[in-house]
């Protein structure tokens, strides 16, 4: 609230400012015009027209109430002199430019007077003194029916100008804060969604696996294997208990730790050696080590064992190719494998295992996955990830 009472304060300075110098340059410009008041008159206006001015501007940096008094006390001074000092009395260029000064110049103070029950007293004592001095001033030379509605007129407009401000600011504030309480719902319920999906995956790919190998006996697997498999998801399932959110380390082990970048090559040989120990034998061609940031690495290779474990549960062989290629933008692996195939088209699009587990996570890193395959003919998947 403090801050947008000090905007508030700061928009009303500023248009009291410009609203201010306007009317005092047009008070100007009209006692200037020659038959208005003589010439030692006008000198001894201009430094209290400076000081109008002066005031005005300081009106539109500073809060002080003094500024507002100088600024009375400048244009009241200029009234005092247009009206009692000239000894031609002033023409009618004068008399228009003590009612703008009077009406739109020494008015513009309202627009700052409006915020606060002291700073209201004040106007009040101001619009009293100005329009009843300015009126008393040119009665002689203006009926007083012709000054006194153009003065009301001008303290008016400047004080509604004033409560419009003090009052819309802040209904924005309201506003904008609604928006940034709806943007953060939207984006918590964005996050929300986003764990549900990873820990879909995660299940996917880990506990729901390894149930698939019991339901069928663990054919194919040495029951070592099955036992450390079923302690990696049994250590995986406490953490999501506990609120966790894993992820994947070289060693194939979820935690919680991270580092910034981590060699692919040193992690690739720890999904060798697991789909090794599972009956599926992947053979690596191409880079040896490539530099990834960890939350890239952790996709990519998600993603890949992914793809291995889909060749080694659906080709009906055993034995798998990754090659790993590299240039200044993007690392790509291609995952080949010479099984039965399968028209793409059979495949059913409620299955998580290739939407979820390799596509949308690779698009959730900037990376993407095309798979390629035909009945007889094995099965291609190439997945890219940026550097």
């Amino acid at each position: 609230m403090d801050l947008i009472a000090k905007e508030r304060d700061r928009l009303l300075q500023r248009t009291a400012r410009v609203y201010g110098l306007c009317f005092t340059v047009v008070s100007l410009v009209c006692l200037t015009i020659p038959g208005g008041i003589d010439m030692l008159t006008w000198v001894l206006c201009i430094p209290l027209y400076a000081l109008l001015g002066v005031s005005q501007y300081r009106i539109g940096v500073s809060r002080s109430r003094w500024w507002v008094l100088a600024a009375l006390g400048a244009g009241i001074s200029i009234l005092l002199l247009i009206t009692l000092v000239s000894t031609v009395g002033p023409g009618a260029p004068a008399i228009s430019a003590a009612s703008s000064l009077g009406a739109g110049s020494l008015a513009s103070v309202a627009v700052v007077l409006t915020t606060a029950p002291l700073r209201r007293v004040l106007l009040a004592v101001a619009f009293v003194v100005v329009t009843g001095l300015t009126t008393v001033l040119l009665a002689p030379f203006q009926p007083p029916l012709r000054v006194l509605p153009l003065l009301v007129l001008g303290w008016l407009l400047a004080t509604v100008i004033g409560f419009w401000i003090s009052a819309g600011v802040p209904q924005a504030a309201r506003r904008i804060a609604s928006i940034g309480r709806a943007h953060r719902a939207e984006r918590q319920a964005s996050e929300t969604e986003a764990q549900r999906r990873q820990g879909a995956r995660l299940l996917h790919d880990t506990v729901l696996a390894t149930l698939t190998l019991l339901a069928h006996s663990g054919v194919g697997v040495a029951p070592e294997a099955m036992r450390q498999q079923a302690a990696d998801d049994a250590r995986l399932l406490r953490q999501l208990r506990l609120g966790a959110t894993p992820t994947p380390q070289s060693s194939g082990v979820y935690n919680l730790e991270s580092n910034e970048e981590t060699v692919l090559g040193t992690t690739l040989e720890s999904v060798k050696q697991r789909f090794g120990r599972m009956g599926l034998e992947v053979s690596w061609h191409g880079t040896g080590q490539v530099l990834l940031p960890t939350h890239v690495l952790d996709a990519f290779l998600l993603a890949l064992a992914e793809c291995l474990e889909n060749v080694r549960r659906h080709s009906g062989v055993t034995e798998a190719h990754v090659t790993i290629t590299d240039d200044e933008t993007t690392v790509r692996a291609m995952v080949t494998d010479s099984g039965v195939g399968f028209a793409l088209d059979d495949v059913d699009s409620a299955r998580l295992g290739f939407k979820e587990s390799v596509v949308a996570r690779l698009k959730e890193v900037g990376g993407k996955a095309r798979l390629f395959s035909a009945p007889g003919s094995g099965t291609t998947v190439v997945l890219e990830v940026p550097k």
